[in-house]
Parts: structure tokens; sequence; C-alpha cells
């Protein structure tokens, strides 16, 4: 009957041997030694360098430059020309023509030359002009609404506040399409090396296994520490199935940031893979983030882009305010005969024409309406500035906290997991001889594993906080 019992348990360790061989070969991670290590700089350089929203913030300054062009259109010189004729009856009752050049002026003067004939039998005697035609030049000068600041000069204004509202675009899309790949390479790397830690653990458990199967046949150990160090072995092989599957996910969202030209998107090879934990150097925090954390985030882009905000509507309601003047426009023409081709042959300061005219709404309350949404504007405007202000020094001071608690912790993790190994050492060394249990063995294993996956985390956490710490202060595309 004991021979019987012996034979069968040994049956079922062999077969569960086979069944774990099966097993590990298909947990064997991807990574050999011909993978490749894909590290951050290079990781985040090609982000930079070919991710279609890098594209898209190049867009921005060329929308600012296309917004410029076309407010300086504003004071392009213009030909004009009018020409005008009537006949009936075989009779010219009248031709007119009226041609020149005007030039608007960034002080509101509008310069104005032309040249005027007109000619007929029905002619308005005050359209009367030479044979030659008549030469003119002369100015248009608003001398109330519209003298200091009109509807040109503010697009023009406008236009250039929007030319560098575009640059600090470009930062806000650049900073923000960096930080989310600097999250997902940090996340690959600790499920990387998650993945990595529980291999070993399988592999432990496994040998362990092993040893206690060939322990138990002979009669050395009881048949029942097969069942427990069996039981171990499955834990592992669900715990790395589970690293396997988030490294696999990992591995899958890291290639969503990796394109080819901002065109072509790019697949992650299966032998790439980041840095491991014993090729990594964590970086000290330097004072600087914190004396000079006022001037980093008065220069972060969501802010300047409230200070632009703030520029634009000062703009409106400079013209808002020059709209609660009368319309005052003065115009002034010297005007001159040619004579054989000479035009200022006969010019005389007695020739000339000129006119005034005005305008004025009697209760002004669209415009004094207007002027008062535009300070409201204003005013909202001027706290949501300060509202940001205020959240971004505190998540820069959450994210050094961060950075700065995450080095000391990883200083004393580190020593955690060689106090944890030298647990399981000694605890290995006792079970060899006789004096200790499978259960302590296997209890001091998952300590030491938890303290190595924890030393990884903390190792994430203390990038991420390092990454979201040069993300909060803007400065991103400047780090790399």
């Amino acid at each position: 009957m004991r021979i019987s019992s012996f034979i069968l348990t040994a049956g079922l360790l062999w077969a569960n041997s086979f069944s774990l061989k099966a097993q590990s070969d298909s947990l064997k991670a991807q990574g050999d030694n011909n993978s490749t290590v894909f590290t951050y700089q290079k990781f985040m350089s090609m982000v930079k360098e070919n991710h279609p929203l890098s594209r898209q913030a190049d867009l921005a300054l060329d929308r600012g430059d296309a917004y410029l062009l076309k407010a300086r259109g504003g004071f392009d010189p213009k030909l004009y020309g009018d020409f005008s004729q009537k006949q009936f009856k075989g009779d010219e009752y009248y031709e007119l023509l009226d041609a020149g050049l005007k030039v608007p002026t960034w002080f509101g003067l509008a310069v104005k030359a032309g040249y005027e004939n007109n000619e007929g039998t029905n002619l308005n005697p005050e359209n009367s002009t030479p044979g030659s035609g008549l030469w003119y030049a002369g100015i248009e000068l608003p001398i109330g609404n519209g003298l200091f600041i009109d509807q040109r000069r503010a697009e023009l204004k406008r236009a250039k506040i929007f030319r560098e509202s575009s640059e600090a675009q470009q930062r806000i899309i650049l900073n923000d399409l960096l930080y989310e790949a600097g999250k997902a390479y940090w996340a690959w790397f600790q499920s990387y090396n998650d993945m990595i830690v529980l291999e070993e653990g399988y592999e432990l458990a496994n040998q362990r296994f092993q040893g206690v199967k060939n322990n138990a046949i002979f009669g050395d150990v009881p048949i029942i520490d097969t069942v427990e160090s069996w039981i171990q072995v499955q834990n592992r092989s669900l715990e790395l199935q589970q690293f396997q599957l988030e490294y696999q996910n990992a591995s899958a969202y890291l290639a969503v940031f990796l394109w080819k030209e901002g065109i072509v998107p790019l697949e992650l090879q299966t032998t790439t893979i980041p840095f491991t934990v014993e090729g990594m150097n964590t970086k000290e925090l330097s004072g600087d983030f914190y004396s000079k954390m006022d001037s980093l985030i008065q220069n972060h882009p969501e802010l300047l882009q409230y200070q632009y905000k703030v520029e634009t509507l000062e703009i409106d309601a400079r013209l808002k305010r020059e709209q609660l003047k009368p319309d005052l426009n003065l115009k002034y023409n010297a005007i001159s005969q040619p004579v054989g081709g000479d035009v200022f042959s006969e010019y005389s300061t007695n020739n000339y024409n000129w006119g005034v005219s005005f305008s004025m709404p009697i209760a002004l309350r669209k415009e004094r309406g207007d002027l008062k949404l535009t300070q409201i504007k204003q005013n909202e405007a001027q706290l949501q500035m300060a509202n940001k202000r205020e959240q971004l020094s505190y998540k820069a001071t959450a994210s050094l906290n961060s950075w700065r608690i995450t080095l000391d912790q990883i200083e004393l993790y580190r020593q955690t997991v060689i106090d944890y190994n030298r647990l399981l050492e000694g605890e290995r060394s006792m079970f060899e001889a006789g004096e200790s249990s499978l259960f302590m063995v296997n209890s001091r294993e998952v300590g030491y594993l938890k303290a190595r996956l924890k030393l990884i985390e903390l190792m994430s956490k203390n990038q991420k906080a390092r990454l979201t710490a040069n993300y909060v202060y803007g400065i991103l595309n400047q780090t790399l």
C-alpha cells in the first residue's frame, strides 16, 4: 500500500513537472541577449521630431505669421479708379474720370494723390476741369474717433500679440505631448522591470519545487511539502501572466507615440526594452528649481496665454473708448493744372479743395455698453490668470516635494532590498540544514520580491515627479 502510494505520488509529481516545463516556456520573457535598450532621451527626441502633434505645433507658428501678414495688409497702398460716361441721342452728356493712389499710415493719416478729368455738354459745373485735367495730392485725417487708434491699427496690434501667442501655443502643445509620452515611457519601464522580477521569482519557485519533488520521492521531506511548493509556483505563474499583460499593454501604448515623419505609425520591436533598474541613475534635485520657481512659472506658456488675452482685451478697450469720441474727419487736397506735361507749372497755394465731416450718436449707449462688456472680460481674464498662477505654483511645489521625497525613499529602499535578500539567504541556509520550513522560505522570498517591486515603483514615481516638475514649469521641450 505504501509502495503504491509512493508510485502514485511520484507519477503526479512528474506530470506536474512536465506541465510546469511547458508553462515555463510559454511565460519566458521576450528580452534576450539581442535586446536593444530604448533610452528615455532617444524616445522623447523621436516623439518631439516626428509625432503628428509636434508637426501641428509648427503649424501654430505658421498660423500666427498668416494672421500678422493679413493685418499688415490693412496698410497696403491701394490704387483706385472711377470712370463713368453718359451718351444719349448722339450727345455726350458727361464723361468722368478719377484715378489715383491712396496710402494709409500707422498714424491714422492717409495720403492720397490722383488725376481727375471730366468733360461733357451736361457736366455738373462742380465737376468741371480744364481740358488737360487736374492733378491733386492731399491728406485725410480723423481728428476725433480714430485719431489715436482705429480698427486697422487695432487689428495689427492684435495680430502681433497673436503671433506671440502662437509661440506659446506651440510650447503648450509640445509640453502636453512630451508629458504624456514621458508618463507612457516610465509606465513601460515599471511594467518591464516588474515582469523581470516576477520571472525571477517564478524561476526560483520552479527550482525549489524541483528540489522538493526529488527529496519527496526519496522520502527526505514530507509529500505535503510538494503541494505547498507547487501552489507557490502556480501563484507566481498567475502573477507573472498579469505582469506580462501589463507590459504588453504598456508597450502597445508607448508605440502610439512613435511615428516616422509625422505620417507613418511605427511599431515597437519585441526585442526593444527600456532601462533596467540596474542601468538607471536617479538625478538629484537642483536648487534652481526652487530659487527660480517664480520666474519659471511666470514664463509658463499657459500663463502667457492669459497675459496675451489681457493685452488683447486692453487693445479692445482702447478701441471702445476711442469710439466714444465723435466722428470728425478732415480732408484737404492741393490741385494743379498740368501745362505741357508739367504738373507744377501752374501750382498755387490758392488752388485746393477741402472738407470736414461730423457725426456722433447722442446717447452713446451702444458704445458705452461695448466698453463695459470689454472691461468685464478684462477683469475675468485677470482673475483667471491669478488663479492659474496659484495652481501652477502649487503643482510645482508638489512635484518638487515628490521628486525630493522619492529620492530619499529610493536610497532607503535600496538598503531594504539588500536586507530582505540577507534574510532570504539566511532562511535558505537554515532550510537546507533542516532548521527551517518551506513556509518560512516562501515567506522570506515573497518579502524580498515585494521589496524589489516597491523599489521599481519608487524609481518610476521619482522619474514621473521629475517629468511633472518640468511639465509644470513648461520647460519639457528645453530639457531634452
